[in-house]
Protein backbone atom coordinates (compact mmCIF):
# COMPACT_ATOMS: atom_id res chain seq x y z
CA UNK A 1 0.00 0.00 0.00
CA UNK A 2 1.49 3.53 -0.82
CA UNK A 3 1.89 6.10 1.71
CA UNK A 4 -0.62 8.26 -0.31
CA UNK A 5 -3.45 5.63 0.44
CA UNK A 6 -2.60 5.16 3.98
CA UNK A 7 -2.49 8.61 4.37
CA UNK A 8 -5.35 9.58 2.11
CA UNK A 9 -7.80 9.71 5.88
CA UNK A 10 -5.75 12.30 6.84
CA UNK A 11 -6.95 14.84 4.23
CA UNK A 12 -8.58 17.49 6.72
CA UNK A 13 -4.92 18.76 8.21
CA UNK A 14 -4.17 21.06 5.20
CA UNK A 15 -7.65 22.61 5.06
CA UNK A 16 -7.56 23.18 8.30
CA UNK A 17 -4.06 24.74 8.13
CA UNK A 18 -5.67 27.23 5.33
CA UNK A 19 -8.45 28.50 7.01
CA UNK A 20 -6.31 30.79 8.85
CA UNK A 21 -5.54 32.56 5.66
CA UNK A 22 -8.73 32.66 3.87
CA UNK A 23 -10.39 33.87 6.62
CA UNK A 24 -7.65 36.53 7.27
CA UNK A 25 -8.23 37.35 3.35
CA UNK A 26 -11.28 37.00 2.64
CA UNK A 27 -13.19 36.54 6.06
CA UNK A 28 -14.59 34.68 8.38
CA UNK A 29 -17.86 34.00 6.55
CA UNK A 30 -15.60 32.59 3.61
CA UNK A 31 -13.26 30.72 6.16
CA UNK A 32 -16.34 28.78 7.70
CA UNK A 33 -17.90 28.01 4.31
CA UNK A 34 -14.62 26.47 2.57
CA UNK A 35 -13.94 24.25 6.12
CA UNK A 36 -17.08 23.91 7.41
CA UNK A 37 -19.26 23.78 4.27
CA UNK A 38 -17.33 22.39 2.29
CA UNK A 39 -13.46 20.53 4.01
CA UNK A 40 -16.16 18.80 6.29
CA UNK A 41 -19.37 17.84 4.19
CA UNK A 42 -16.66 16.33 1.81
CA UNK A 43 -15.31 14.44 4.54
CA UNK A 44 -17.95 13.30 6.03
CA UNK A 45 -19.11 11.58 2.69
CA UNK A 46 -15.96 9.67 2.90
CA UNK A 47 -16.01 8.72 6.31
CA UNK A 48 -19.88 7.09 5.82
CA UNK A 49 -17.82 4.94 3.71
CA UNK A 50 -14.25 4.34 4.80
CA UNK A 51 -13.54 3.46 8.25
CA UNK A 52 -10.10 4.96 7.97
CA UNK A 53 -12.08 8.65 7.20
CA UNK A 54 -14.02 7.68 10.09
CA UNK A 55 -11.54 7.45 12.42
CA UNK A 56 -10.55 10.84 12.08
CA UNK A 57 -13.69 12.80 12.06
CA UNK A 58 -12.91 13.55 15.43
CA UNK A 59 -10.03 15.01 15.25
CA UNK A 60 -10.99 17.30 12.16
CA UNK A 61 -14.15 18.38 14.40
CA UNK A 62 -11.36 19.71 17.31
CA UNK A 63 -9.20 21.10 15.05
CA UNK A 64 -12.53 22.83 13.70
CA UNK A 65 -13.52 24.26 17.04
CA UNK A 66 -10.11 25.46 17.79
CA UNK A 67 -10.20 27.81 14.59
CA UNK A 68 -13.32 29.06 15.22
CA UNK A 69 -15.46 29.85 18.63
CA UNK A 70 -18.83 28.19 19.52
CA UNK A 71 -20.52 31.24 18.38
CA UNK A 72 -19.20 31.69 14.83
CA UNK A 73 -19.86 28.02 14.37
CA UNK A 74 -23.31 28.12 16.19
CA UNK A 75 -24.36 31.22 14.00
CA UNK A 76 -22.57 29.77 10.21
CA UNK A 77 -24.87 26.93 10.99
CA UNK A 78 -28.14 28.50 11.37
CA UNK A 79 -27.42 30.58 8.64
CA UNK A 80 -26.69 27.55 6.34
CA UNK A 81 -30.16 25.81 7.76
CA UNK A 82 -32.25 28.89 7.24
CA UNK A 83 -30.77 29.40 3.79
CA UNK A 84 -29.85 25.86 2.39
CA UNK A 85 -31.65 23.13 4.22
CA UNK A 86 -34.43 24.29 5.50
CA UNK A 87 -34.95 27.32 3.08
CA UNK A 88 -37.95 27.25 0.73
CA UNK A 89 -37.58 27.61 -2.84
CA UNK A 90 -38.85 30.21 -4.38
CA UNK A 91 -41.97 30.24 -6.33
CA UNK A 92 -43.21 32.78 -8.84
CA UNK A 93 -46.81 33.24 -8.12
CA UNK A 94 -47.38 35.56 -11.22
CA UNK A 95 -46.25 32.44 -13.78
CA UNK A 96 -48.45 31.77 -16.46
CA UNK A 97 -46.95 28.69 -17.67
CA UNK A 98 -47.11 25.48 -14.48
CA UNK A 99 -44.67 23.80 -16.69
CA UNK A 100 -41.97 25.79 -15.09
CA UNK A 101 -42.58 24.58 -11.84
CA UNK A 102 -41.17 21.55 -13.03
CA UNK A 103 -37.65 22.83 -14.11
CA UNK A 104 -34.97 22.46 -11.34
CA UNK A 105 -32.15 25.32 -11.11
CA UNK A 106 -28.97 23.94 -12.28
CA UNK A 107 -27.69 25.45 -9.19
CA UNK A 108 -29.58 22.90 -7.05
CA UNK A 109 -28.73 19.79 -7.75
CA UNK A 110 -30.26 18.42 -4.55
CA UNK A 111 -33.64 19.11 -5.75
CA UNK A 112 -33.05 16.22 -8.64
CA UNK A 113 -32.58 14.22 -6.92
CA UNK A 114 -34.29 13.50 -3.37
CA UNK A 115 -32.40 10.81 -2.14
CA UNK A 116 -28.85 13.13 -2.57
CA UNK A 117 -31.07 15.94 -0.80
CA UNK A 118 -31.67 13.77 1.63
CA UNK A 119 -28.40 12.27 2.39
CA UNK A 120 -26.80 16.01 2.62
CA UNK A 121 -29.81 16.76 5.09
CA UNK A 122 -28.39 13.63 7.38
CA UNK A 123 -25.01 15.13 6.60
CA UNK A 124 -25.93 18.41 7.49
CA UNK A 125 -27.68 17.23 10.97
CA UNK A 126 -24.53 15.15 12.10
CA UNK A 127 -22.41 18.31 11.33
CA UNK A 128 -24.33 19.86 13.66
CA UNK A 129 -24.75 17.73 16.16
CA UNK A 130 -20.92 16.95 15.92
CA UNK A 131 -20.05 20.84 16.27
CA UNK A 132 -22.17 21.55 19.17
CA UNK A 133 -21.86 18.24 21.86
Amino acid sequence: MSSSTTESHKIWIAPCAATGGIRDHFGLENALGYLIGEKLFSFLWGAERDPQFAAEVPGFITEIWRIFTAEEIHDYLDVLENTKYLAPRDVDLEMDDLDELDDTDENEPLLENPVMGAEELLRFSRIRQLLQS
